[in-house]
């Protein structure tokens, strides 16, 4: 099973509302580069190829709540 820290789980949630990686840096008072490497890695062990690859994996193994009316 794929772990994933609170930080990662908080940020796919809000990827997931349609926050870009900027609005996310800011919000976490981080850079965009640290932002996108932590992505990156986060993906990469995901085995997803791209953001909306991430949050499909990510909704389907239930590691963020689904979207309404829908199980995740």
């Amino acid at each position: 099973m794929l772990h994933i820290t609170p930080w990662e789980r908080s940020a796919l949630q809000l990827l997931a509302t349609g926050m870009t990686t900027a609005q996310l840096a800011t919000t976490v008072g981080l850079s965009e580069c640290d932002i996108q490497d932590r992505l990156t890695a986060l993906f990469g062990r995901m085995g997803a190829a791209s953001q909306s690859d991430a949050l499909t994996v990510a909704l389907r193994r239930g590691l963020i709540p689904g979207a309404p009316g829908h199980d995740a």
